[in-house]
């Protein structure tokens, strides 16, 4: 490729110095050490897309750093992304800085939520991002390092740090790492990007901002109605957020509801009559739209369980993009 001119500023390490701890010293880690950004290895990262270094890709709130493909580069060296990971980031990017998902919200919020990366499309087996075993947890290169680069980003870029303009009273682990895929082949319905209005053959990346996952655990229905009940009933109480959701049913889950033959639009409506709460002690849980209740299919193949994000109430909203290299 050719000459690069830094954008960056380059920073000399001398031999005593142990490249691991200049991270930590500079306030760019997330707690964990990273891959030194030395200028080979940003180079080499930068072969992952046809972008050029200098390309400003959005703003990132709160401080407004400017996101260029190098400094996307930088980030994605030290959470130890492969070059082919880079198109996802910068969509993800993308998607996360929309006026509608309201990322300087995400970011400065005293709530719990981080951006959850959900892929979707072929990219899925082509950089083998887990939708299976263990899809929220560890032991997969592309979802740990994606979802990390994307974190890295909003700290380093956008300079959400913890404790001064990141406000939040608990957080989760998913803002060190939050990225999954749809586990499309097994599932009963068309994935979430054609919902949304995306070709089967093409790869996306939907944004959402999530709070913790939470497992809801039905391993004695048999039925659709069952398990939808099971589900809404965990929903239904105080304190979990109004807007969106993301409903991430297992394969067993799923295959039980799609043999009773309800659609994805069924099961959405289901969930929106069925979550509605008013006693004199709790406040009315505003019933959710149809379009808020993200259903989707991931997980192992045994384990007769759901998981369910909540979002950031009204604040924000989804947003899915396409990724182009």
């Amino acid at each position: 490729m050719t000459e690069l001119h830094w954008q960056s500023d380059l920073i000399e390490v001398n031999d005593e110095t142990d490249p691991i701890e200049v991270p930590y010293q500079n306030g760019w880690a997330d707690g964990l050490p990273v891959v030194p950004p030395t200028p080979e290895r940003v180079k080499h990262m930068l072969t992952g897309t046809e972008r050029p270094a200098d390309e400003m890709i959005a703003p990132i709130p709160p401080k407004w750093g400017r996101a260029t493909v190098e400094k996307v580069a930088i980030n994605a060296v030290m959470a130890g992304c492969k070059p082919e990971y880079m198109p996802v980031i910068i969509a993800a990017i993308e998607a996360m800085t929309t006026e509608v998902f309201s990322l300087h919200g995400v970011q400065v919020t005293t709530s719990l939520v981080s951006p959850l990366l959900i892929v979707n499309g072929p990219i899925r087996k082509e950089l083998e991002i887990n939708d299976g075993f263990n899809v929220f947890g560890q032991g997969w290169r592309s979802n740990a390092t994606i979802g990390r680069a994307v974190r890295l980003i909003c700290t380093n870029i956008g300079g959400a740090l913890p404790g001064e303009l990141d406000r939040a009273t608990f957080g989760h682990s998913g803002k060190f790492t939050y990225c999954i895929g749809e586990k499309e082949e097994v599932s009963p319905w068309p994935p979430l990007h054609v919902d949304r209005g995306f070709e089967a053959f093409q790869s996306t990346v939907t944004v959402f901002a999530g709070a913790s996952p939470r497992v809801i655990d039905d391993h004695g229905s048999n039925t659709a109605e069952g398990i939808l009940n099971t589900i809404c009933l965990n929903l239904a109480v105080p304190g979990i957020a109004d807007g969106e959701i993301v409903i991430v049913l297992s394969p067993e889950h799923s295959k039980t509801i799609g043999d009773d033959g309800l659609t994805k639009l069924e099961v959405q409506e289901y969930v929106c009559e069925h979550t509605k709460i008013e006693t004199s002690q709790t406040r009315l849980i505003t019933p959710r739209k149809v379009d808020e209740v993200i259903v989707m299919v991931a997980g192992g193949p045994a384990g007769r369980s759901t998981m369910a994000v909540s979002g950031w109430g009204g604040a924000t909203q989804s947003v899915t993009v396409p990724i182009c290299a």
